[in-house]
């Protein structure tokens, strides 16, 4: 069942982004001429036109027919994707056009486009509208005296040469979240922009912008050299063929207000994903419930782990109405570091008793030093091999020595961080691990 079609103008593209999405887990088929077929459980089908240094008119042509062509699979399909040329070369706005006029036609909606043709990896990025290649602006690069293509601007919009009207978002829409982000993309929308171009630098960015676009309800192309459609697939799109892929399990006992704000953006933005919450009174009231209430966690979420990438364990006190005045704990003679102590270690007990239960967790956030300081404590570990920063005050490594040496592992203050903090540690996890 075909779930992601890609488009591309050349032959290498297309690989390249085929490969992206191979690397993901999803089965990636390169069609070489549009009465080729796909084995019925490929995930992504990618379709070369050749068509970067032919007339707009003709690359219209090639591009309509080989959307056409998957209109008996068009209703599977849940990535629709104009692949272009990083360094914006080619027909990108009648490819675009052919796009969207075919799948309007074949589906009875207004498609739109939105593109996010930043490459993080390959120094591609666009800010204020303008593709920079290494941190130079493009047309004073290599690509301006292209012999076959040459590009001769950096501006995005005017790159595009659509029939349609095109609309850009700078950086700053990406400023105050998904949901922001995607009034913004339907506000465009409906003044008549078919296409959409929005600023991106990060792969951060790219996460955010996908969560916006599939937020905004609208039907639409994704046009990029591969990332942001990679990043849609990892959202969007699981696997005919199910493997064995590996798992992120987030530990979070921190009852800051931010935290809630953090772990709800979680939630909402990420597939397939599960939270088993914690009584965290019955870890303080006696060895037997504090004992049971590990077990039942352990258990639930071994349970759901086939069926999820993402497990969530959360002390039930990032709500009010659930958080413990430990003023009885404190008069019957534990200082507040016992009965917060008690709390950590439990926590720890319940990640090492999951990750004793299923290997393919080789993911763990962590939140809060007391949390990381503690779940070390019970897997045996001598540190952390720090790799890298996630964001201001969150950090990557890797577990050193101990029962799970080499886990993945990203730590964050509780309090730290904008609303979508917790939710990009998870996403620089999944990097990782490639899931």
């Amino acid at each position: 069942m075909i779930q992601c079609a890609v488009i591309a103008d050349d032959l290498t593209g297309g690989n390249a982004t085929g490969v992206l999405l191979a690397e993901m887990g999803y089965k990636s088929f390169t069609i070489l001429n549009e009465n080729g077929t796909a084995a019925k459980d490929c995930d992504c089908v990618i379709y070369p036109t050749d068509s970067r240094s032919i007339s707009p008119e003709e690359a219209y042509s090639r591009v309509r027919n080989i959307t056409r062509s998957l209109y008996d699979t068009k209703d599977t399909i849940k990535i629709w994707s104009k692949r272009i040329d990083s360094t914006l070369r080619g027909n990108i706005g009648s490819e675009t056009d052919a796009m969207i006029d075919s799948i309007s036609e074949m589906t009875g909606e207004d498609v739109i486009a939105i593109s996010a043709p930043c490459f993080p990896s390959s120094g591609r990025i666009l800010v204020g509208g303008y593709m920079l290649v290494g941190g130079l602006p493009l047309h004073r690069t290599n690509i301006a005296i292209d012999p076959k293509t040459p590009v001769k601007s950096s501006d995005m919009v005017s790159l595009f040469r659509s029939k349609y009207p095109v609309a850009s978002i700078g950086l700053n829409g990406l400023m105050n979240g998904k949901h922001k982000l995607a009034e913004e993309i339907n506000s465009l929308a409906d003044k008549g922009n078919r296409i959409i171009i929005i600023d991106c630098v990060t792969q951060e960015d790219l996460d955010l912008i996908a969560d916006a676009a599939i937020t905004s309800g609208r039907k639409f192309v994704a046009v990029d050299p591969g990332v942001f459609t990679a990043t849609l697939a990892r959202k969007l799109i699981t696997p005919n063929e199910k493997k064995e892929r590996l798992k992120i399990l987030a530990v979070v006992g921190s009852v800051n207000p931010n935290t809630t704000a953090q772990m709800e953006e979680l939630w909402l933005s990420q597939h397939p994903i599960a939270n088993v919450f914690v009584e965290t009174r019955r870890l303080l009231d006696s060895d037997v419930e504090r004992e049971e209430e590990i077990s039942r966690i352990t258990s639930e979420v071994l349970e759901k782990a086939p069926l999820h990438t993402i497990m969530t364990v959360t002390g039930d006190g990032i709500y009010p109405e659930k958080r413990i005045d430990f003023t009885p704990y404190i008069k019957n003679g534990d200082s507040i570091e016992e009965v917060t102590g008690r709390i950590n270690d439990s926590l720890a007990e319940i990640a090492f008793r999951i990750l004793q239960g299923e290997p393919l967790f080789r993911g763990l956030y962590a939140s809060g030093g007391d949390v990381t300081q503690a779940l070390c404590r019970r897997f045996g570990a001598s540190g952390l091999d720090l790799k890298g920063e996630v964001l201001p005050l969150a950090a990557y490594g890797l577990m050193l020595g101990g029962d799970f040496s080499g886990l993945h592992v990203v730590t964050k203050g509780g309090s730290q961080g904008n609303s979508d903090a917790i939710n990009r540690c998870v996403n620089y996890l999944k990097e990782k691990l490639f899931i």
